[in-house]
């Protein structure tokens, strides 16, 4: 819609419409945040109910405004079945910071607002902590290694902070969001780890690992994402000046690993052997299926993107915004 205007007037336009969608809904989200912090357990519930519904209205908010004023060609490749009374543990390649915007744009309407660990000091960020405890954001306390040698008696109790923050989730529907290279994807970065993924840094498994045991028993899915921007990762304000051209994600169901609802991944050497050799099986699938995507621009994904004989399956029509949102 404003491709013809000169990029920073474009970003300029982009950026007031979502400062604006997100100044008129973080009033009545403060609103709410109040009347939370009184006593009383049903009326906090309620308002818990009450901000989701909010936050999922700014989600779905700049949905519009990007997909209204941006031109951007999408390609969702997804036969899971999601829905927003169930609990999901999403696991994701993290490019840029747009991955969050993607990331909602595809799910958001199909599942609960997403939801992060956070570290317990981030409680006092101002303005934004608020928000993030009212919401049941999931803070914890995490421990090194050296404080866990000098007080063994610390071993597990991230665990055990994790699992009593989920705690709550036995009321309400969830999705906890684990990006589990830790930071964005660059060549720099992938030098310097000597990653063995042409298109990844090396994954993380403990934080992915501690989001499943925390929600134990109330883990109904495992979600992998898989996010390619053709041409290109851009970054936040070349998004805002539409340069975010061409999109695929492809959305997976993956089985719950074996042991992962009940695993201690900081205290059991085996089960951490087990759980990184899973991570990278899972790793070197998603490199392959990045490569695959990147070759073959808007086609569906085949089961074996390494090799194989599955057949490559071409989309009837080229996937419009308003096809790939359904």
């Amino acid at each position: 819609m404003l491709s013809a205007l000169p990029a920073p007037l474009h970003g300029a336009i982009v950026s007031l419409f979502f400062v604006g969608n997100l100044l008129f809904w973080a009033v009545p989200v403060y609103v709410v945040i109040v009347f939370k912090l009184i006593p009383i357990r049903p009326l906090q519930g309620l308002c818990t109910d009450l901000l989701h519904w909010l936050c999922q209205r700014w989600q779905a908010g700049n949905t519009l405004f990007a997909e209204t004023l941006n031109d951007t060609r999408w390609h969702l490749h997804q036969e899971v079945a999601l829905n927003q009374s169930q609990r999901y543990v999403v696991v994701s390649n993290h490019q840029t910071w747009n991955d969050i915007y993607v990331l909602m744009r595809v799910l958001g309407h199909q599942v609960p607002f997403f939801k992060f660990f956070l570290k317990q000091q981030l409680i006092w960020v101002p303005i934004l902590g608020p928000v993030w405890w009212a919401l049941d954001y999931p803070f914890m306390k995490r421990y090194s290694r050296a404080q866990i040698r000098e007080n063994p008696e610390l071993a597990g109790k991230d665990l055990e902070t994790a699992r009593a923050s989920c705690a709550k989730y036995r009321r309400q529907p969830v999705t906890v969001l684990n990006f589990v290279e830790g930071t964005r994807f660059t060549p720099a970065k992938q030098e310097a780890q000597s990653s063995p993924y042409t298109h990844l840094l090396r994954p993380k498994t403990g934080g992915l690992a501690l989001a499943v045991a925390a929600l134990g028993d109330l883990t109904d899915k495992l979600i992998d994402v898989t996010i390619v921007y053709h041409g290109g990762a851009v970054g936040f304000w070349d998004f805002m000046c539409g340069r975010m051209r061409e999109v695929s994600v492809e959305v997976r169901e993956l089985p719950v690993p074996a042991g992962w609802r009940t695993g201690d991944y900081a205290g059991d050497r085996d089960f951490r052997a087990e759980a990184q050799s899973w991570m990278a099986r899972l790793w070197e699938d998603k490199d392959a299926r990045i490569a695959w995507m990147l070759a073959h621009p808007g086609a569906t994904p085949p089961a074996d993107c390494a090799g194989g004989d599955a057949p490559i399956r071409e989309p009837a029509t080229p996937a419009s915004p308003e096809a790939a949102a359904g």
